[in-house]
């Protein structure tokens, strides 16, 4: 079984994926971080050198060869994924998938924590970041809400969302 873990930056995919692969014993894939080795670049680099049309096309055909294994594994998506071609299809197709919904409130506060590291909103002001990041989900919620399950992370730790999963797909 494939559980993919979907949802917008700071939902908890990376901290949620690594618990989960712990408690079921599965091996764990990171989507971005398999892209980044498989061009021993890291994702900021593959865009700026790049573009993201090569990093859009890169991550799909990558998603594609996880998915086709077919074995027991986390796979922690990137936020933009399931946006993609048809590679919300893909992944509900292929796996169990779970959309981590979190609040532009929490996702702000985590978001904010991290901010130079994420490309996307490093040169954001901070005030800008809530206004932003509720633009995104208003453009990916129709992505992410086609989900199998959907789960709240607000005031969650990873433990308690991996159990969560865990009661939902009666592992």
């Amino acid at each position: 079984m494939i559980i993919s873990l979907l949802g917008y930056m700071g939902s908890g995919k990376s901290h949620v994926s690594k618990n989960l692969s712990k408690k079921l014993n599965f091996p764990l894939i990171d989507l971005d971080q398999k892209i980044s080795e498989e061009h021993q670049l890291s994702i900021p680099e593959i865009f700026q050198n790049k573009g993201e049309i090569f990093f859009r096309k890169e991550e799909k055909r990558i998603l594609k060869s996880i998915l086709n294994e077919r074995s027991n594994v986390i796979l922690s998506l990137g936020g933009g994924t399931p946006v993609y071609y048809n590679n919300m299809d893909l992944i509900n197709q292929f796996s169990k998938s779970i959309f981590l919904r979190a609040s532009v409130k929490t996702l702000t506060e985590r978001i904010m924590l991290q901010k130079n590291s994420r490309p996307l909103i490093a040169r954001l002001e901070d005030n800008d970041i809530p206004e932003f990041i509720a633009k995104h989900l208003f453009e990916r919620n129709p992505f992410y809400g086609k989900s199998h399950f959907t789960i709240d992370t607000d005031s969650k730790t990873a433990s308690e969302i991996s159990d969560e999963i865990i009661r939902l797909l009666k592992i």
